[in-house]
């Protein structure tokens, strides 16, 4: 037992990269980027170098997602967890200290003294399960980091699209506001002169005003995106100078395929790989607890005694062994038991539920993925150019007096709000793909924005 002892206590020992290799491999699997566990001086400058370079050109997705996994502190936290765990493994790896005890005791006549070496021999004899126990959790710690690595990874994606999202929203309706400002500006010269009667004036006007509102709020919406942006990006205050692209990127030219959108979630999200791991753990506890469910405490070791005579000067050394047992008369084990199966039982329904739930999420993502690039792109192919044809149209008859005004003014309102929701129709299909990485690979719930949540002051103030 002792020689198996060492030889477990040989092998643990702290983990070489501190327990990265897995949240590097799954970040490199699902991402296609790299993470850094910032352990020193030298991994914070090589991370802030590399974030700086990533920075002087307008920001992407793919360069936001990395930025936040070199510089989120949040999960440099998730990654300073794997260290204690790593710590922790070791530490309930290695074998029970020895205890020694010495007691001197004086007396007239003589001199006694007591010494003692006492080990856990129950310790020692599950020493290997006690390890394989404390592996598992170690391997779990590693998921959990993984997890939290596509969750910041997952944020920092959806914060970019709708920062940007809120950007172009800005500067079309600047562009708008700005049409309107001379439409304005135009009218009250006319009506001045008679051309104008002062209805069609005001009609002019109150668009002008609505955008003029409207853009307002559309700017501290921008400001609001951009700051959750920084946060999710986790750069420190004093340092938040990026450029963001003044577009969202285009519809792909088609939606993804996905047959086997539930069998890969379950194959491959990383919380049900957790889950799994979990109950792993506790199957091997639970085994482990029915061995020791009657002894609890054995602990055996060296004793000796010497007695010294002050009258004979008698010299006497005595040697033996002593043995503690927890006798169980009171406590059979039957409660420590019953608390280690019911949670077993507790992670298996957890994980069957987990599993219909990944099911249920990668359903829906994956439905709601399709309905986003199929509503987009109607936008793009047909909303967007009937609109335009119609305000070419539009402008044509009020040039030759054949519609008023306020007939060319509700069609402008319309064509605005027509290009604010295809804005918003596409950031909603790339939120959606998105949420449909995260369905398949896990990371954090998905969000599902409802339609129009950008865009639907601008909507309401241009008559929709």
């Amino acid at each position: 037992m002792l020689i198996v002892a060492v030889g477990v206590s040989a092998c643990a020992s702290f983990s070489p990269d501190g327990g990265m290799s897995v949240p590097a491999g799954i970040a490199a699997q699902y991402l296609r980027k790299d993470v850094i566990a910032i352990r020193n001086d030298e991994d914070a400058a090589v991370a802030r170098t590399r974030v700086d370079r990533l920075r002087k050109r307008p920001l992407t997705a793919d360069s936001a997602v990395q930025i936040a996994l070199l510089s989120n502190r949040g999960l440099q936290a998730a990654y300073n967890e794997l260290g204690i765990a790593d710590a922790v493994r070791v530490q309930q790896s290695l074998p029970p200290n020895p205890a020694i005890s010495i007691t001197r005791l004086s007396g007239a006549a003589e001199i006694e003294l007591d010494r003692q070496i006492v080990a856990s021999i129950l310790a020692l004899a599950t020493l290997p399960a006690r390890t394989e126990i404390a592996n598992e959790r170690f391997r779990r710690a590693q998921l959990v980091a993984a997890l939290e690595t596509l969750r910041v990874a997952a944020e920092a994606r959806r914060a970019f699209y709708r920062a940007v999202a809120a950007r172009q929203l800005v500067d079309l309706l600047t562009h708008a506001s700005s049409a309107t400002a001379t439409s304005a500006e135009l009218a009250g010269r006319l009506s001045e002169t008679g051309a104008m009667n002062k209805l069609d004036k005001s009609r002019q006007q109150v668009l002008h005003a609505e955008l003029a509102a409207e853009l307002g709020r559309a700017r501290e919406r921008a400001s609001s995106e951009r700051e959750r942006l920084v946060r999710a990006l986790g750069i420190p205050a004093g340092d938040v100078a990026f450029d963001l692209p003044s577009a969202l990127p285009p519809l792909p030219k088609r939606a993804l395929t996905l047959r086997h959108i539930e069998q890969d979630a379950i194959a491959h999200r990383v919380d049900l790989r957790i889950a799994r791991s979990e109950l792993d753990s506790l199957s091997k506890a639970y085994g482990l607890t029915k061995i020791t469910r009657f002894v609890n405490v054995l602990e055996a070791g060296y004793a000796d005694k010497i007695t010294d005579t002050r009258d004979t000067a008698e010299h006497a050394h005595s040697r033996g062994f002593t043995l503690t047992l927890e006798v169980p008369i009171f406590d059979f084990g039957e409660a420590r038991l019953r608390e280690a199966e019911q949670a077993y039982m507790q992670a298996v329904n957890r994980l069957a539920q987990k599993a219909v739930d990944a099911r249920s999420r990668a359903r829906e993502a994956y439905r709601t993925y399709h309905l986003s690039y199929d509503i987009a792109a109607r936008y793009q192919r047909e909303v967007l150019p009937l609109r335009k044809a119609i305000s070419d149209e539009m402008m044509l008859r009020y040039g030759a007096m054949q519609v008023d005004v306020f007939a060319l003014l509700a069609e402008a309102r319309q064509k605005i709000a027509a290009n604010v929701a295809a804005v918003e129709a596409q950031c909603d299909f790339w939120l959606a793909s998105a949420n449909l990485s995260t369905a398949v690979s896990g990371g954090g719930q998905m969000t599902v924005q409802a339609p129009g949540t950008v865009a639907r002051a601008s909507s309401d103030a241009s008559g929709h």
